[in-house]
């Protein structure tokens, strides 16, 4: 790695640690800064989760046997500084699932005005978040056997059939995103293939249910659901290119023979997108997913994101209505006005930074 490229990774990775709070009236020290939006309605409110925190945490431990050595200690030091947040998002009865927002007092819509006041708004705990803090701080392989056996509380068809997806796909035993008994079923790619990527990391036995999100995994690719729904595939992500992203980090990682038909098929879409694509940063996340599925690859394009200011990206949204089974609802789902955004200026930061350091090494 050339001097000059090594000195940016870690100016950057300074530059990461710094936006990790130190402890303030909105955010607990460790905590990663994000706010929830919505531009068509003029909302915006410090947001205190665990999703970034965890999410960031994920990708420099990713990358860190790739930098130097004082990157690495910066990196340690961020993560030792997050993860002490990580019991204030457990479940709330002390089980091994974690939340979005705070259990430990209850905070949901944190910093908000109207929402944290009804209990109505309060979500369950989801596979998404749980997946990340189990990845982030390692958990004894029987602690991961529990979880996938309380998964199967959960899944579609265990106690209700999921409605909110494609037709062809509900009668498939899928793990859904909620934990939650009385929410409806739910299948998130995304949150999926982090899911999936705890388990073959834990390198667990394959059940039915396993076999079932596999399949469900493949069947969006080769029908190309993700490119023709992308919200209706992944309601918190909701994007192709993040989708492709996600894909990419489970089969970076993983030899998968379920999902090996699809890497070709992913690698060819993504060569596709990335010469019409007009976001520098669904670019920058086209480019990273590529360099992940296809270690052969040499990147020639170069997204001009500059690390010195904010960019307008979203990876992360909340569909008010999408858990909703009444079809009026899910009509309005996908529309703009009636989703929450996420955005996290050190989370941009990193997925610059992972960029960088795949494509020096």
């Amino acid at each position: 790695m050339a001097n000059d490229t090594q000195n940016s990774i870690d100016i950057l990775i300074e530059r990461i640690a710094s936006y990790q709070s130190r402890g303030d009236k909105f955010f607990p020290k460790g905590i990663f800064p994000s706010y929830r939006q919505n531009k068509y309605l003029f909302y915006k409110r410090p947001d205190t989760n665990i999703f970034y925190t965890a999410t960031i945490v994920f990708i420099l431990n990713q990358i860190k046997g790739k930098v130097s050595e004082k990157s690495k200690i910066i990196i340690q030091e961020i993560t030792e500084k997050a993860i002490n947040n990580y019991p204030n998002f457990q479940n709330k009865d002390g089980l091994k699932t974690y939340n979005f927002w705070p259990t430990n007092p209850s905070n949901h819509f944190s910093n908000g005005l109207i929402f944290k006041h009804f209990k109505h708004f309060k979500i369950p705990d989801d596979i998404d978040d749980t997946a990340l803090v189990y990845l982030t701080l390692p958990h004894s392989k029987e602690y991961t056997l529990w979880l996938k056996e309380k998964l199967k509380q959960h899944a579609n068809l265990s106690t209700r059939k999921v409605v909110n997806t494609f037709q062809h796909y509900k009668n498939l035993k899928v793990y859904s995103t909620w934990f939650g008994k009385n929410m409806p079923i739910e299948f998130d790619v995304c949150a999926l293939c982090n899911l999936m990527y705890l388990f073959q990391k834990y390198k667990l036995p394959y059940n039915d249910y396993d076999e079932a999100v596999f399949t469900f995994l493949q069947e969006i690719i080769l029908r190309e659901e993700y490119v023709s729904d992308a919200f209706k595939v992944a309601h918190n992500y909701a994007t192709t290119p993040l989708i492709i992203y996600h894909y990419a980090r489970i089969l970076g990682d993983f030899e998968l023979q379920s999902l090996e038909i699809c890497r070709e098929k992913l690698i060819q879409k993504t060569k596709q997108l990335l010469e019409n694509e007009p976001t520098e940063m669904n670019k920058l996340i086209l480019e990273t997913a590529l360099l992940k599925l296809d270690k052969t690859h040499k990147p020639t394009l170069n997204a001009k994101i500059s690390a010195s200011k904010p960019t307008n990206f979203t990876y992360f949204i909340a569909g008010l209505l999408s858990s909703y089974e009444n079809q009026v609802l899910q009509f309005f789902a996908p529309m703009k006005i009636t989703q929450m955004a996420w955005k996290c200026d050190a989370h941009d930061l990193t997925l610059i930074l992972e960029n960088m350091v795949l494509k020096s090494t």
